[in-house]
């Protein structure tokens, strides 16, 4: 008997349990078969069919976990494997059954994948804990995530398609987008660290390397011979012109800009760090110094105007020599007539020679019109930049604007609020020692802001008076001496008077919100 087959009753042939397992095997090719022939697996492709061993792996884990671990009976088990690994994979096939690529992620799908996620951690921790040991914790944690994932690869590939102009932006926050994120960071402040773009091919970044190199090299030569120091400026120096001659400076044209930009911005960091950002003309200007490229562009629109206008004075000198050759030529073909043939022949050659210079002056005219176009072009293209950032600039001064009125509208309102709420403490403060043996009543038309309070001229113009000098600006509550000295009453009078005035005024401010709240109330009815 083979050694691989296990112990065999006594009489039993070796060959029925070899049969047993080959028809085993024979039912779960043809169960695989049917499950991917079926309208439920198709299109999903193989992936599905490996992802089914995964399940398989889980539904053992999750069958020793709600058997061993939770003693739940067999029947419980299976509800407990129906729940989650069952529920998960039904998730993600009808995910991929119902998913359209013209709708994308809709918020429907968007909530199926996270439940179907969320059940697939709970299936890989309670794998992890029926583990028999550590070494096998991770991988039998990592089988129900991987069987997901099979699945899910498909469905990204068929809802992964972004229209044009459409991005890929609406993903809600969650472990998942922060884990991505800071992946995704990290490796950004990575490439900005050392310099370096993602989005350049290997040889610009080269390229770029040396140029930097140059430019850093030049720089401390600079410093060098800022300093004075002769041993130091010969060794920057041999640097720097290796560096120079390595970057292709001098025979590349955009490597030599590249090195301006460099160094300008290395030269004017002064500048920048000290720039008043308040001006935004003077900060334009630094942006497009330190950008060198405009500057280069306005420098060759005026090169190249230069040289249309020396095409333009070649041709018209050259246009006038031939005027003047012919009238040479036609002088000397009057003066040679009776001569023949000859002056005949030289009469021709003139005229070929006006041809050729008629021909060379149209030529540069056609130079000088290209020129001016290329001008022009320059020109509209500066002035669109120019109104672009003007506009800008307006906006930008609007919203300043509106929010400085709105900050100065609230920095008035809270000035009066503090005004009423320090004159209401103060008199609160002179009530509660004015008040302490008594109880006085304030009257009837201080508390609904009536102008007649008391029924007493004199002290209804005291309390005028009163009124007048706690709500003028720079003044103060008046005492029972001004008042008595004022109105002509007795000192003691004067002080009942001062007491009974801050009860009103109190009652006055008591009653401000009372009737604001009752006037919200009745703006609240009137809206309903």
């Amino acid at each position: 008997m083979p050694s691989w087959l296990p112990d065999l009753p006594a009489g039993v042939p070796w060959a029925v349990p070899l049969a047993g397992a080959v028809v085993a095997l024979t039912l779960l090719a043809w169960g695989v078969g049917q499950l991917r022939k079926s309208s439920w697996l198709s299109g999903i492709g193989p992936q599905a069919v490996v992802a089914l061993g995964g399940v398989a792996v889980s539904v053992h884990g999750l069958w020793g976990f709600a058997t061993d671990t939770s003693a739940l009976p067999a029947s419980l088990a299976v509800g407990l494997i129906a729940v989650f690994d069952a529920a998960e994979m039904t998730l993600l096939v009808m995910m991929y059954r119902s998913a359209d690529p013209e709708a994308g992620w809709t918020p429907q799908l968007r909530l199926m994948h996270r439940t179907a996620w969320m059940l697939v951690s709970f299936s890989a921790a309670m794998n992890a804990v029926h583990a028999p040991n550590w070494w096998s914790r991770p991988v039998l944690a990592a089988v129900p995530a991987l069987a997901a994932w099979l699945i899910e690869l498909q469905l990204r590939s068929k809802l992964h398609h972004l229209k044009p102009g459409q991005d890929d932006d609406n993903g809600r926050p969650g472990p998942a987008r922060l884990v991505a994120l800071l992946w995704q960071h990290a490796w950004a402040e990575l490439f900005a660290l050392l310099g370096l773009d993602a989005r350049t091919s290997s040889s610009a970044i080269a390229r770029a390397a040396l140029v930097q190199r140059a430019a850093l090299r030049v720089y401390r030569l600079r410093l060098a011979l800022d300093g004075g120091r002769p041993r130091r400026v010969r060794r920057w120096r041999r640097k720097a012109q290796k560096a120079l001659d390595r970057a292709d400076v001098a025979t590349d044209r955009d490597q030599a800009l590249a090195l301006a930009r460099r160094l300008a911005a290395l030269t004017r960091a002064d500048d920048v760090a000290t720039l008043d950002y308040r001006r935004p003309g003077d900060v334009l200007r630094l942006i497009e110094d330190l950008a060198v490229t405009p500057a280069v562009e306005r420098e060759t629109a005026a090169t190249l105007a230069e040289q249309a206008e020396d095409a333009r004075q070649r041709a018209s000198d050259e246009l006038g020599a031939a005027h003047s050759e012919l009238e040479r030529v036609r002088a000397e073909q009057a003066a040679l007539l009776a001569q023949g043939n000859d002056a005949d022949g030289r009469a021709a050659a003139a005229r070929q020679i006006e041809d050729a210079a008629r021909q060379r002056a149209a030529d540069a005219r056609q130079d000088e019109q290209a020129a001016r176009q290329r001008v022009a072009a320059l020109v509209q293209q500066a002035q669109a930049a120019e109104n672009a950032h003007r506009q800008e600039i307006d906006s930008l001064t609007a919203e300043a604007q509106r929010a400085q009125s709105a900050y100065q509208s609230r920095t008035d309102v809270l000035a009066q609020l503090n005004g009423q709420i320090a004159e209401a403490r103060a008199l609160f403060e002179r009530l509660c020692g004015d008040l302490a043996g008594l109880d006085p009543q304030a009257p009837e038309g201080a508390a609904e802001g009536g102008e007649t309070v008391w029924k007493s001229p004199a002290k209804q113009d005291g309390w005028t008076h009163y009124l007048h000098a706690l709500t003028a600006p720079g003044t103060g509550e008046p005492t029972a001496a001004e008042l008595a000295e004022r109105f002509g009453v007795d000192p003691g009078n004067a002080r009942n008077w001062l007491r009974d005035f801050r009860a009103a005024r109190a009652a006055q401010l008591a009653a401000q919100p009372r009737a604001l709240a009752s006037v919200n109330g009745h703006d609240r009815t009137t809206d309903a």
